[in-house]
């Protein structure tokens, strides 16, 4: 019963932007934190951006560092990840993830995804 359902995706050119949403239920949303992951075609999945459970820390992997920003809002249960500066190698499926139990890694733990929403990059 826990859902997650992301939102916003589409085709862009590069150095275009784009807003992803995530609307989250079933589970007690502001206990802990909340990440993005995406999986391009054929390849694995790659953990993107976390944000912590009261929206005050957030973290980037490398690739997106100072392109990506993750937000959260908790009142409406809604989590999102704005994206600017899109290069084609950013193309993926993107997913809403959240998990259980906090602890371990940042990046990890996050075992629960939504449908995801495709994002394509080109010119």
């Amino acid at each position: 019963e826990v859902q997650l359902v992301e939102s916003g995706g589409g085709m862009v050119q590069p150095g275009g932007s784009l807003r992803l949403s995530c609307a989250a239920s079933g589970f007690t949303f502001s206990s802990d934190a909340m990440s993005w992951v995406r999986q391009a075609a054929g390849k694995g999945p790659e953990w993107v951006s976390a944000i912590s459970g009261g929206g005050r820390r957030t973290y980037y992997q490398e690739a997106v560092k100072g392109r990506f920003s993750i937000s959260r809002d908790n009142d409406n249960v809604m989590v999102y990840l704005e994206m600017n500066s899109l290069k084609p190698e950013d193309t993926a499926v993107y997913y809403c993830a959240a998990r259980q139990r906090s602890g371990g890694s940042i990046d990890q733990g996050y075992d629960i995804w939504g449908q995801g929403t495709q994002v394509t990059v080109s010119s």
